[in-house]
């Protein structure tokens, strides 16, 4: 990769599994493919289902992120190409697993995902979205010391805030001691329903309690979004014009709008 930029870090992270992190991770870095940014997905759950949904089989994953954190892999290494231009992955396996255990007691272990990714490799890329694990664990905490921003999928439903305020703390706590240029990206709805009351309700107490953080763009439930990591593609290439792959163009127009606003002079 010859030109070298300073790519835009954004962890994808919510404790609670099932509310679409790994589908907003693959979607969303195709939809920035699609409107021409070089996109890197990196998979830190040891579930590995962003690899697989975009089409790294488990054999071929020789070099992983668990290399990365554990064996100081470089990144070059690691990544693969998808079926998708511009976008790229760099795949996880079940042994990032044994993490917190293997790296508690190291000393620089909350730094080694923001090490692997200060390099001319990383620098090659746009963006790099981080697909975390479903929990507050080590590997979270690296993906929140590397990245410059976190987006929080909150799904539609009954207590969809609880537990957001433990991951509040985690950014206010890594902020002062690891990153202090770390800030929310944005809470995005997911699987948002609008003809039911309780979406209704979610959305509108999501917004009187965080505001202007919660993201315009809704992402509905959509059959598309399921079936598409069956087919190991994002929905954005296996139904294009479902109305979940057009959810996640507008997230995607959303994110860039507001990157370039902070961009202009005072």
């Amino acid at each position: 990769m010859s030109d070298l930029k300073t790519p835009r870090i954004i962890a994808i992270t919510n404790q609670k599994g099932g509310v679409g992190k790994t589908t907003t991770a693959i979607n969303l870095g195709a939809a920035l493919a699609e409107l021409g940014e070089t996109v890197l997905i990196v998979d830190i759950d040891p579930q590995g289902n962003a690899s697989t949904g975009l089409g790294v089989s488990v054999r071929d994953r020789d070099q992983t992120t668990y290399d990365l954190l554990h064996e100081d892999a470089p990144l070059a290494r690691v990544v693969h190409k998808t079926g998708v231009e511009r976008l790229d992955v760099a795949p996880a396996t079940t042994d990032l697993s044994s993490t917190d255990v293997a790296l508690g007691t190291q000393e620089n272990r909350v730094f080694l995902l923001r090490d692997a990714l200060s390099t001319d490799t990383a620098r090659g890329y746009d963006y790099i979205l981080i697909d975390c694990p479903p929990s507050l664990s080590l590997l979270t905490v690296n993906a929140l010391v590397a990245c410059h921003a976190v987006l929080v999928p909150l799904q539609a439903e009954f207590f969809a805030l609880e537990g957001l305020s433990q991951l509040m703390l985690t950014v206010r706590d890594v902020r002062e001691t690891a990153n202090p240029g770390l800030r929310i990206e944005g809470v995005v709805l997911t699987m948002y329903d609008q003809r039911n009351n309780l979406s209704q309700q979610v959305e509108a107490d999501a917004r009187a309690t965080l505001g202007d953080l919660v993201l315009h763009t809704r992402i509905p439930r959509n059959v598309r979004l399921s079936e598409a990591p069956s087919y190991a593609l994002p929905a954005l290439i296996y139904d294009p014009l479902s109305k979940g792959s057009l959810a996640y163009m507008d997230l995607a127009k959303e994110i860039l709008a507001r990157h370039a606003k902070r961009k202009e002079p005072a």
